[in-house]
């Protein structure tokens, strides 16, 4: 089928390539061989008079022209598979949908499992795959790797819209049975005690924690370090480390593994958690339902608060706003 010249299967083969990044996984996601592949290819290059890309150390290396060409070609392809396809139904767009969704093992805990819970309900046919935030959100957010991101608002990525979801604090917390510390903790006291921390992805080489204190010249001491924040409280649990967690995490597991929050002096920054998506999927009406059921659900988890913890917070740093 050619439209104006141009054959519209190049342009299906083109989305492929840009969203593979690679010639095999681009040919086996369409179904074509890799001589059929490469056979596009040249015409692509031939059509737009421009290379395409280019192969530096065994990677694709986009030109400028593909990169601006991409988002519209992804954008057209959709629109196509959404309004004549698939129809303009909302139903026929959840029948068979499989949301990927990036986040931290803390947001599952506290927050997506009451999403996850109502869809269960509203749209049973819908299925989630939840995969660890990634070194760099804004690749898998720029191919459309995921349908949403959810991560700190101080890591969101540019060029993407975004929602905020949850306002949040952090805690200074030790084992519910250490009673070393008393009173008000200083940041020597701080970086004098031992400490568990937990790497969350996102390429951060450095905790929030630790790039506060590299910038006082202070280096504090790591004991333990868990590979997700819900691994925390059994790693301080009996001894007298000390660990910086999500008030909410706080809650979570209180009754399993209470943890003790301590009063301390060390400025931290506000840990809120925004969810965002690729700019490809703005449009989508099934990603626009989704995004609305966890802005609503991130509200009724604000609503769900006692009104002592939203006037006031819990332990030293607590200020849980209403929206």
């Amino acid at each position: 089928m050619r439209f104006k010249g141009l054959d519209l299967n190049l342009l299906v083969a083109f989305d492929a390539l840009m969203s593979e990044g690679n010639l095999t996984a681009a040919a086996k996601r369409i179904n074509l061989s890799q001589p059929a592949m490469s056979a596009a290819v040249r015409r692509l290059r031939l059509f737009f008079k421009d290379d395409i890309f280019t192969a530096r150390r065994g990677k694709l290396v986009f030109t400028p022209l593909a990169l601006a060409l991409f988002p519209a070609v992804r954008n057209a392809l959709q629109h196509i598979q959404r309004n004549i396809i698939s129809g303009p139904s909302l139903c026929s767009q959840l029948r068979c949908r499989h949301f990927r969704i990036a986040l931290c093992d803390f947001m599952t805990t506290v927050f997506l499992k009451r999403v996850i819970k109502r869809v269960a309900s509203e749209a049973p046919a819908v299925s989630f795959e939840l995969l660890p935030l990634p070194e760099d959100p804004d690749q898998l957010l720029r191919r459309g790797k995921v349908d949403f991101v959810i991560l700190p608002e101080l890591f969101v990525a540019s060029g993407h819209p975004r929602a905020t979801l949850i306002e949040e604090n952090l805690e200074l917390v030790g084992c519910a049975n250490n009673s070393k510390f008393s009173g008000r903790m200083s940041i020597r006291e701080y970086v004098g005690a031992s400490h568990v921390t937990a790497r969350t992805g996102l390429g951060q080489p450095y905790s929030i924690e630790d790039n506060y204190l590299r910038r006082l010249g202070l280096q504090r001491r790591i004991d333990v370090i868990v590979p997700n924040l819900s691994m925390v409280p059994a790693a301080i649990s009996g001894t007298e480390r000390l660990a910086i967690v999500p008030s909410r995490l706080v809650r979570e597991v209180a009754s399993s593994a209470p943890l003790r929050v301590i009063d301390h002096s060390i400025r931290l920054p506000r840990y809120d958690q925004a969810v965002q998506w690729p700019f490809l999927h703005d449009a989508d009406a099934g990603s626009a339902w989704l995004r609305q059921i966890m802005l609503e659900e991130a509200k009724n988890l604000d609503e769900a608060l006692p009104r002592t913890e939203q006037a006031s917070g819990i332990g030293n740093q607590g200020r849980f706003l209403r929206r």
